[in-house]
């Protein structure tokens, strides 16, 4: 039952993240946007939303469904051991984060990869649409990886659900472009990725963008050394996107989003 309500319930979080962000933006923004809302918005969430029915169509069983098929053959880690419920799903919740860090960590290590990322960071501002803009190929491949860390965990449909939600209602509010006051995000990112956290990661400073991989525990980038507190040029100061990547309708429009990555 879980797993056949998993895409309704995932997509009401979705739209109530994306409602209040996209409010918190425009009541407390951090930085004055350059190019187009509207043109970045259209093409950013036509993207999520052609990456959706793309998912869909190619994984017919979700994370859940694989979570249940998992554990109805007793495959994974947490198959085989005797926990508490809540036990498990808290681990799993921290064991997927890892995995998540990983594989952000990989996608900017070696160049086929980066060429299917780069569409995130080819964005040319950063706001709650940036969370959900990578290019269908990505999403493809981080399914796959999802899959095989639920196999080899053996996480339960509820911790699978729960770590989808909350990933991607962390990936939204990090990306905002909101302004938090100093001393509560110096609290907050002792545990979780803050929006001043992450916007580092989206800088065109090439050791800034290769800092910062966390999307929602911010003790990852911490224990691998991969933590970088603020800009050089300051948040407002710092640029957002590529270097190489400058133009509004090259980095912006749908079809050139999706060409991106066979783009020199």
């Amino acid at each position: 039952m879980l797993a056949e309500q998993e895409a309704l319930i995932r997509a009401g979080c979705f739209l109530g993240i994306l409602i209040l962000m996209a409010s918190w933006e425009v009541y407390a923004p951090r930085r004055k946007l350059t190019i187009s809302k509207w043109l970045r918005w259209r093409n950013n969430l036509s993207l999520t939303v052609l990456n959706t029915i793309l998912i869909r169509l190619a994984f017919p069983v979700a994370g859940t469904g694989m979570a249940v098929y998992a554990a109805s053959n007793q495959w994974g880690l947490f198959n085989q051991l005797e926990l508490p419920a809540w036990l498990m799903v808290g681990l799993s919740l921290v064991l997927l984060d890892l995995v998540i860090y990983g594989q952000h960590l990989v996608m900017h290590s070696y160049a086929p990869l980066w060429r299917l990322h780069r569409v995130h960071h080819a964005d040319l501002d950063i706001d709650v649409t940036t969370g959900a803009r990578f290019h269908p190929l990505e999403m493809l491949l981080s399914m796959l990886v999802k899959f095989c860390a639920i196999l080899l965990f053996g996480v339960s449909a509820w911790g699978v659900l729960l770590f989808e939600i909350i990933l991607n209602a962390m990936a939204m509010f990090n990306h905002s472009n909101i302004r938090l006051p100093g001393a509560i995000d110096r609290r907050l990112r002792i545990l979780i990725v803050t929006p001043d956290m992450h916007r580092v990661h989206h800088s065109t400073v090439p050791h800034e963008m290769h800092s910062n991989f966390g999307f929602n525990l911010a003790i990852w980038d911490r224990i691998f050394g991969t933590y970088r507190a603020q800009p050089q040029a300051g948040h407002i100061g710092m640029t957002i996107g590529l270097a190489e990547w400058r133009d509004p309708g090259l980095c912006s429009r749908l079809a050139n989003i999706l060409m991106m990555p066979f783009r020199r």
